[in-house]
């Protein structure tokens, strides 16, 4: 069984995995646009540069999204993308990236189960719980 998580964004999805692409070292390995679909031709012309599906791989797991329907985006709610990181290098590291142009609910910092742990909103609206355990 493989759990994955899946992001659905407000027309920012393509960019939003660019960006994650270089920030967590993954590899996009599928991005398709409507238009690029089997079912372009019924897809509505507001929809068409929109992404329908995208993945990809960070590591040995999969990070896959796509862009809302029109008035279909009601936020992103309820949950986080959590990384534990090896390093707390990495952990600063990947913190100040994903935080850019976004918003931090706390700071990354030690704390008694983890050598590093801090939480975020990114640009996209995305909250991610970054975490680098103890030794």
């Amino acid at each position: 069984m493989q759990l994955n998580p899946y992001l659905t964004f407000n027309g920012q999805c393509e960019a939003a995995f660019k960006f994650y692409e270089k920030a967590l070292n993954g590899k996009i390995e599928m991005i398709m646009a409507h238009k690029d679909s089997p079912a372009a031709a019924q897809t509505p012309p507001a929809m068409r540069e929109k992404i329908m599906h995208a993945g990809m791989k960070i590591g040995g797991m999969v990070l896959m999204g796509s862009d809302a329907p029109p008035n279909g985006f009601e936020g992103l709610k309820g949950f986080s993308v959590s990384l534990t990181l090896d390093t707390p290098s990495e952990a600063e590291r990947i913190f100040k990236i994903l935080s850019e142009k976004g918003s931090v609910r706390m700071p990354l910092e030690k704390t008694f189960w983890a050598a590093r742990f801090g939480m975020l909103v990114d640009q996209w609206g995305v909250p991610w719980m970054i975490n680098c355990e103890q030794d």
